[in-house]
């Protein structure tokens, strides 16, 4: 009897509560139609207004009534109320006025009476005689009078003036007026003086940036006129504060308050060609002198080397802002959304980045997480968007982000980063320009604290744009001789663009086998630096570096290995492609070596287990499912992403996967920087280059003789017989020695080449072995 007695109790609330919303929505709806017809009759009344002022004679008996009382009472104001009744008019036809009809109709008033006050005291007929006259009757009657004659104030404005006059004067008075003028301003925007003035400085910095790209657009183009000062593009980044009040008890939450701030401003920034710093070289390198079996790679001079110029890279093109008032609907959709399956919720803040919009929600007390979640559908219905995403929580705040994707996307070009404040006065000479998060603020990593670096996301979802940005970022910041690059591309067409820039350590390695054996060579020279270290008595590059510098020595460059596509290299050498990049992750950071290791086959056989444990920084793009994005992630979240570079970048430290849309860096822009720096014909010392090159060379062609290999030589010749499992069961090895050992033996001509199923053909008999031996 109990529960069903409490059923009925429920039931009984719920209709209730649906009876108030539907109630409530009734007289919203009437009270938006009462605004509305009220509007349109104070429009009428308006315009009839204006026909009076200019066709009197036209308008009968009630125009010419309201054209003498409209003058007698407020003078030369005659002729612009009407325009201010019409503005009012407006306002309630448009339902402009959502936040308080007083404040809207009380500022109007406030600018209708400084303009008769203004009239009253600078009318040189009327302030005299308000000056001279002690009657306040007979001044009323001389203010009817010159109101007639479209003079002063009329009766309203002068006997308002005379007060002020008398009482603080004709100084005191101004001020006043300009009191007033303020006040109205603040009442009719809704914004502080503060915000106000921010807007009008905001508006002033479009309109000359608008100006400024149509003067020197020509010359921007001419490489010989001088550099103008780049403008750095503004920040599009929205929040708004107090948006909605208070739910209360499964009510519709109203708008208390708006306030709008951007979050980044214009800022002036140096001239183009002194974007990124350029230090010259005040003395020569000495050549170290190292041991036979060290390889020096510091091999290019750089005395003469300058940096690209921003001048380079294409300008981000104009952008207009979105509408507010779409942001602010949006949200109203959201909370009724969320107040129809009962979760009662307020909008703390909406941050608008260039690709998403996250709207910062704070349920009530005892509302779940989970049941906020659960409806990711519904309110992708509601807002008529695609799939949307939610941070529960925020990180740092009692709130829900409920990220949902802008209807009109904005690219962030690599120009407006790196003309960024935060990449300038980045510290490191491996800056990685990554984007802008939801907020609109520019990130900037720092490849030597990742240390090292997993990328991984679906074809097309933005990888390769993503490594183009990485090197670009380099080559903006650093000389050749601070910092080498090891690029690996199996695929050979993304990376090739970059062959020929004294970055290079080597040139692009394309073939898969090579790779494998860059990666060996890394590992040699990873050991041959830490023995450089101990000899030094230093125990990183960065130590290194600083005392070379105090014995006017040559400094060491870091070096980034870049790899465009790993399961390419896994399905080569899976073993050895592994063994190699965990021994490089796990040892490099301290000499100076990075890893970034990109895929678009986020596998666990291809992102290993021992990868992702040595290598802590991810960025992943989109991917097709939640399975994929925990491989990368160990969490989900990328299943959900909008492609062409939006991505959740995980670095080392954070809790949480941070949302940034990449930078873009086109090709036209990639040719132009690599043909400005190999225009510069920087010297290069190619002995050392092709050094490194032999050695990985002789990797490929000659790899590790087996220590088996002699003895198996004379067995198989004594025998009279070669296969791989024959191998395995005399020298009690695995399959892939036993395969590596047949192998080379072929190569060295002792046994024949594959038949199948049958054993391999020895080639040589023992005598001639002896010959061969010089027995």
């Amino acid at each position: 009897m109990a529960k069903t007695t409490t059923n009925k109790t429920n039931k009984t609330n719920k209709k209730t509560s649906i009876n108030k919303k539907s109630t409530s929505s009734k007289a919203s709806g009437k009270n938006i139609l009462i605004k509305e017809i009220t509007g349109i009759f104070i429009i009428s009344f308006a315009v009839f207004m204006i026909i009076v002022a200019t066709k009197e004679a036209q308008t009968g008996i009630i125009g010419k009534s309201i054209n003498t009382f409209t003058h007698s009472a407020f003078g030369a104001g005659a002729k612009v109320l009407p325009y201010f009744i019409l503005a009012v008019g407006i306002l309630r036809l448009l339902n402009i006025i959502i936040l308080n009809d007083n404040n809207q109709i009380a500022a109007i008033i406030g600018f209708f009476l400084c303009f008769i006050i203004f009239k009253a005291i600078s009318d040189a007929d009327v302030y005299a005689h308000m000056a001279d006259s002690n009657d306040f009757q007979e001044l009323i009657k001389a203010s009817a009078e010159f109101g007639m004659r479209n003079k002063g104030g009329g009766v309203f404005g002068n006997a308002i003036t005379f007060l002020f006059v008398k009482l603080i004067g004709k100084n005191g008075t101004y001020v006043a007026l300009g009191a007033l003028i303020f006040s109205s301003i603040v009442l009719l925007t809704n914004q502080s003086i503060i915000g106000i003035l921010k807007l009008i400085k905001n508006y002033i910095q479009k309109f000359t940036n608008l100006i400024y790209r149509f003067i020197f657009t020509e010359s921007d183009e001419s490489k010989t006129k001088k550099e103008k000062p780049a403008k750095k593009q503004q920040e599009e980044s929205i929040q708004i504060y107090d948006y909605m009040s208070a739910v209360q008890e499964n009510k519709k939450a109203e708008i208390t308050q708006l306030k709008i701030e951007d979050i980044q401003k214009n800022e002036n920034i140096p001239e183009a060609s002194k974007d990124v710093p350029i230090e010259e070289s005040k003395e020569k390198f000495k050549q170290k002198e190292i041991t036979d079996e060290i390889i020096t790679i510091s091999d290019v001079k750089t005395d003469n080397y300058k940096l690209p110029s921003i001048k380079l890279l294409d300008p981000m093109p104009l952008h207009i802002r979105g509408d507010k008032e779409d942001l602010k609907k949006d949200g109203e959709k959201l909370i009724e959304t969320l107040n129809n399956f009962n979760i009662p919720c307020n909008i703390l803040q909406i941050n608008k980045g260039p690709t998403i919009t996250r709207y910062e929600i704070q349920p009530a007390p005892g509302i779940k997480v989970s049941r906020i979640t659960a409806l990711s559908n519904d309110i992708a219905l509601a807002l008529a968007t695609s799939e949307i995403r939610m941070e529960a929580p925020i990180p740092g705040k009692a709130a829900i982000g409920i990220e949902v994707p802008n209807r009109a996307k904005t690219s962030v070009y690599l120009r407006s980063m790196i003309e960024s404040r935060e990449y300038r006065n980045a510290p490191t000479k491996i800056p990685f320009a990554l984007g802008k998060d939801i907020a609109g603020k520019n990130i900037i990593a720092s490849i030597d604290k990742m240390p090292h670096l997993l990328i991984a996301g679906a074809t097309g979802s933005g990888k390769s744009v993503c490594i183009n940005s990485l090197i670009m970022s380099i080559l903006f910041k650093a000389k050749p001789d601070e910092v080498k690059l090891i690029l690996i591309d199996p695929k050979v067409v993304e990376l090739s663009n970059y062959n020929g820039i004294p970055h290079l350590l080597i040139p692009v390695v394309t073939d898969p086998r090579k790779a494998a054996n860059a990666l060996n060579w890394a590992i040699s020279e990873m050991t041959n630096r830490y023995k450089i270290f101990a000899q030094s008595s230093v125990r990183d590059i960065d130590s290194y570096n600083e005392k070379m510098v105090t014995e006017n020595k040559e400094k060491m460059p870091k070096i980034v290995i870049i790899i465009d596509e790993l399961s390419d290299l896994m399905s080569v050498a899976s073993a050895e492609v592994e063994e190699y990049i965990t021994r490089i992750a796990q040892l490099a950071r301290a000499c100076g070596m990075h890893l970034v290791i990109a895929t678009q086959r986020p596998s666990v056989d291809v992102i290993t287990g021992v990868i992702k444990a040595n290598i802590p920084s991810r960025i992943a793009f989109a991917v097709s499912s939640h399975i994929d994005s925990r491989t990368i992630l160990d969490t989900g979240g990328a299943e959900k992403l909008l492609g062409r570079g939006d991505m959740l970048y995980h670095p080392i430290g954070l809790p949480k996967p941070v949302r940034i849309q990449g930078t873009y860096v086109s090709d036209d822009e990639i040719k132009r920087v690599v043909d400005y720096i190999k225009e510069q014909q920087i010297e290069i010392k190619m002995f050392k280059q092709n050094e490194i090159i032999k050695e990985i060379e002789n990797q490929t062609n000659n790899e590790e003789v087996d220590e088996y290999l002699e003895q198996a030589i004379e067995t198989v010749v004594n025998d009279g017989q070669a296969s791989v499992s024959y191998i395995q069961r005399k020298f009690r090895v695995g399959y892939s020695r036993a395969a590596r050992i047949i192998d080379q033996l072929e190569e060295r001509g002792i046994v024949g080449g594959h038949e199948g199923s049958k054993p391999r053909k020895v080639l040589i008999t023992k005598e001639e072995l002896d010959k061969m031996r010089g027995n």
